[in-house]
């Protein structure tokens, strides 16, 4: 079978505020993983949570609506999952670029919305030099596999 080529780039708004749900009361150690790519949670937010229909939501990801489509059943599957088998649901990864990024103030818990890559050099709720570019969280570091499943550790 002929190896696909890269496919374009698919268009966030923003980062996740949150990349790790777990069941309460478990140790991390004894769970499996589930990874859900940033397209596929950037899908179920525009779907689900915004109530958007699939074609509207796939203009707004730059993709085609069978593409979308595609991309949100993987999303209500690998959820399903995670709610029903009670394993890690760990938010990351794609071949995505941001619309914007939020810096979060990690003394006073303020979230600021900004152009991505925009410096932000004091919290504007408190002053605080302590924020984190969460766009650049997700830029910088690896992206995933795309096999959506991984043991946990």
């Amino acid at each position: 079978m002929t190896q696909r080529g890269p496919y374009r780039k698919r268009m966030i708004k923003e980062p996740p505020r949150f990349q790790i749900f777990k069941p309460a009361g478990i140790s991390t150690r004894s769970l499996k993983q589930i990874e859900m790519t940033l397209d596929e949670h950037e899908a179920l937010r525009l779907a689900d949570y915004r109530q958007f229909e699939h074609l509207e939501a796939s203009q707004k990801m730059n993709i085609s609506r069978p593409t979308f489509t595609r991309l949100i059943n993987q999303a209500r599957s690998k959820v399903a999952k995670a709610l029903i088998e009670g394993t890690i649901l760990v938010i990351g990864g794609g071949n995505i670029d941001f619309k914007q990024t939020l810096h979060y103030c990690q003394d006073c818990g303020e979230i600021i919305k900004q152009t991505v890559h925009a410096d932000l050099d004091d919290c504007q709720e408190c002053g605080s030099t302590n924020t984190e570019d969460l766009a650049t969280r997700h830029l910088d570091g690896s992206e995933a596999d795309g096999s959506g499943e991984s043991e946990g550790k």
